[in-house]
């Protein structure tokens, strides 16, 4: 069996794969390693024979799709994010930067370290790819022989192999401790947040009665800005029996009855201010308006916000909420549809055809991917990566198969569409890429890695880098989770994104909050992240 992996790396790629994902899927005391536990498994069979081995562009190909897909999905709110607290949050990743340094430094010299391997435990540590790219570079064009540059080379692989695997593990271990000994309530922070970003959160639908002299006479568009109401109006029955679909203009009056969408505690409020809450549901007369839920399959109506789809004109109808992946958005005049996406909405019976075609409605064309923009995207970001940039000192760095992708698709995310190219993908596809994506980058690390890390980690220096690895990964994790925290007062949904340099972590993370706002965390402050770990390693290097 093992002159057969080592013979097609494929079988082996494949094998770790599947094994991996079973044993991530073992639930212990609670929690399970997830996605990550292809990393491990790999390691194992790498340690079996220093000639398993799986071609380096796999595991770079792997990476880019990941981090592609990841900033495509979440380009929107990472520049949200960043106007609202981008500056504040920045500053705040920088120091804890320079406080992780700090820290490398202090190890160095408390373990008696190389410099070579203490700047690939930091990369190592931090499980930043890159980085380590960045201190190979700065090994082969330091002038030293070539027997000097392939040693150097090797200890600086060494110090990455033996602390990537804690800079994983470790970074999980100190989220789940930090969570238990801040006393975190992810649902309170979600419905804190639930205005501003899209997560996870029940929406429901109520009929209410206007009883209240201070709403009759009063447009939709009037109380909604009056009250800072974050709810749909529906259909509504006015006072004399007529249903009609409502709009921006439509005027309330006493004994109307309206239809209302939102959070349960958004509708509370409604009917608080407008009067009662009837025992039926306008939504249960079909006879003339029907809801319907329809795909959004349509590239023309993809990118485009609801309020320029001019819908209450077309077909007289209202969309209330818009359902993408597993989350429900309650939909407004800014939301803007992406493929994949299904809207409910309410419309006259015999226009509702009519809305499903113009919308697509198509589950067939969502499966199929859009290779001319996914194509475009993917190269433009690995363009960027190779691009060397220069800082003053004669330090340079490369964004990297990592850094490269992911700020063209972020930008591209936020664009969404340029004329006729969209620039997303459907999020049924995009999570299929990204999944893959981080399997193959995992497997190929794990596998590569393994034999070094066996051979090193029972050795005495390799223990003492493994410790120190561990102890770098989880220290600089603790302290950057309880001072954003405490201090800087960002919310821990987003710290433990912003942490979570490594894919794997990421993925953990939203297992934590059983939503996506890690998502924006990573986003934010990753390619911040990624150049300035690029420069710190070839820094230790080059100063210690």
């Amino acid at each position: 069996m093992l002159a057969a992996l080592i013979e097609s790396p494929l079988l082996l790629l494949f094998v770790v794969a599947g094994i991996g994902y079973g044993v991530g899927s073992v639930r212990i005391l609670g929690s399970n390693l997830g996605v990550a536990a292809v990393l491990f498994v790999g390691l194992a069979f790498g340690a079996l024979s220093p000639d398993l081995h799986v071609p380096e562009i796999v595991i770079f190909l792997g990476l880019t799709i990941f981090v592609y897909t990841i900033g495509l999905s979440s380009g929107p709110g990472f520049f949200a994010a960043f106007q609202q607290r981008g500056k504040r949050d920045i500053t705040f990743i920088i120091i804890m930067l320079v406080m992780s340094a700090a820290m490398a430094a202090g190890v160095h010299f408390i373990f008696g370290l190389e410099r070579t391997i203490t700047a690939g435990l930091f990369a190592g540590s931090f499980t930043n790819t890159p980085a380590l790219a960045g201190l190979l570079d700065a090994i082969s064009n330091s002038g030293l022989s070539a027997d000097a540059i392939r040693q150097q080379s090797e200890e600086g692989v060494v110090g990455y192999s033996l602390s990537y695997p804690m800079g994983v593990l470790g970074v999980m271990i100190a989220i789940r401790l930090s969570q238990i000994l801040l006393r975190i309530n992810y649902e309170k922070e979600e419905q804190l947040l639930s205005r501003e970003y899209p997560v996870k959160r029940e929406i429901i639908s109520q009929t209410i009665e206007i009883q209240k002299e201070r709403i009759a006479g009063k447009t939709i568009r009037d109380v909604k800005k009056e009250f800072d109401l974050d709810v749909v109006f529906g259909r509504i029955k006015k006072h004399n029996g007529e249903v009609q679909i409502t709009s921006w203009e439509t005027v309330f009056s006493k004994k109307d009855q309206v239809a209302v969408v939102g959070s349960k505690s958004e509708v509370e409020e409604v009917a608080r201010i407008f009067g009662e809450v009837m025992p039926h549901h306008l939504s249960f007369d079909r006879s003339e308006y029907d809801t319907r839920r329809i795909f959004v399959s349509n590239p023309d109506v993809a990118g485009q916000k609801l309020a320029t789809l001019n819908l209450n004109e077309r077909f007289a109808a209202v969309i209330t909420r818009v359902r993408r992946g597993d989350i429900d958005l309650l939909a407004n005049a800014s939301t803007v549809l992406e493929l994949g996406d299904r809207v409910r909405f309410v419309a006259r019976r015999s226009d509702v055809n009519a809305v499903a075609r113009f919308f697509g409605d198509s589950y067939d064309a969502l499966s199929r991917i859009n290779l001319l923009s996914f194509g475009l995207g993917m190269a433009l970001g690995i363009w960027l990566g190779m691009i060397t940039f220069q800082l003053p000192g004669g330090v340079s760095f490369k964004l990297g198969f990592a850094g490269g992708p992911l700020i063209v698709a972020l930008i591209l995310g936020g664009l969404r569409r340029t004329g006729p190219v969209v620039w997303t993908l459907p999020y049924s596809a995009n999570l299929t890429l990204r999944q893959v994506g981080l399997i193959l980058m995992l497997a190929g690390i794990g596998i590569n890695s393994g034999h070094t890390f066996a051979a090193t980690i029972f050795q005495i220096e390799g223990g003492l880098i493994f410790l120190a690895g561990t102890f770098l990964s989880m220290a600089s994790t603790i302290l950057t989770l309880i001072i954003g925290y405490k201090l800087v007062k960002i919310p821990f949904s987003f710290l433990i994104g912003m942490v979570a340099s490594q894919p794997a972590v990421l993925d953990f993370s939203f297992d934590q909050t059983n939503n996506k706002l890690p998502s924006i965390g990573y986003t934010l402050v990753l390619p911040i992240t990624l150049i300035g770990k690029i420069i710190i390693v070839q820094l230790l290097y080059a100063l210690l």
